[in-house]
C-alpha cells in the first residue's frame, strides 16, 4: 500500500513527465506482448519491421 505522501509524489512526476511516462508504457506493452502473446508469425513479423528501422 502506498502512503498519500508516495501517491503524491507519484502523481507530480506523472504530471511532469507525461511523454516518459508513455515512451514507457508502450514499452512495457511492447515486451508483454513479445514474450506473452505474440504467434511466431508475428515475432517474424515483428522481426523484420526491427530490421528494416535499423537500417
Amino acid at each position: 500500500m502506498l502512503s498519500e505522501a508516495r501517491k503524491k509524489a507519484n502523481k507530480k512526476w506523472d504530471d511532469k513527465n507525461k511523454e516518459k511516462r508513455k515512451l514507457y508504457q508502450y514499452r512495457s506493452y511492447a515486451k508483454k506482448y513479445v514474450k506473452e502473446l505474440a504467434s511466431e508469425e508475428d515475432l517474424l513479423e515483428l522481426r523484420q519491421m526491427i530490421d528494416e528501422r535499423l537500417k
